[in-house]
């Protein structure tokens, strides 16, 4: 089950809950029984592999080889 991450406007809290897709964008009541929230923008995490190599060399930027010597 999805989990959707919330924000309450009143406490300025955030808060998670597990819900179906189907009620992802109903109302939701913080811990504190707020009714004020908004729901977040989440990033979603996909299966794979998440390796990323550094560049080898100079390669302008900053810290690329540039003015960080």
């Amino acid at each position: 089950m999805p989990r959707y991450e919330y924000r309450c406007r009143p406490c300025g809290s955030t808060f998670e809950l597990n819900r179906p897709m189907a009620e992802s964008s109903a109302p939701a009541v913080c811990p504190e029984g707020h009714e004020d929230t908004v729901k977040l923008l989440s990033a979603v995490a996909v299966g794979g592999s998440a390796t990323a190599a550094a560049p080898q060399g100079g390669g302008g930027g900053c810290c690329g080889g540039g003015c960080c010597g």
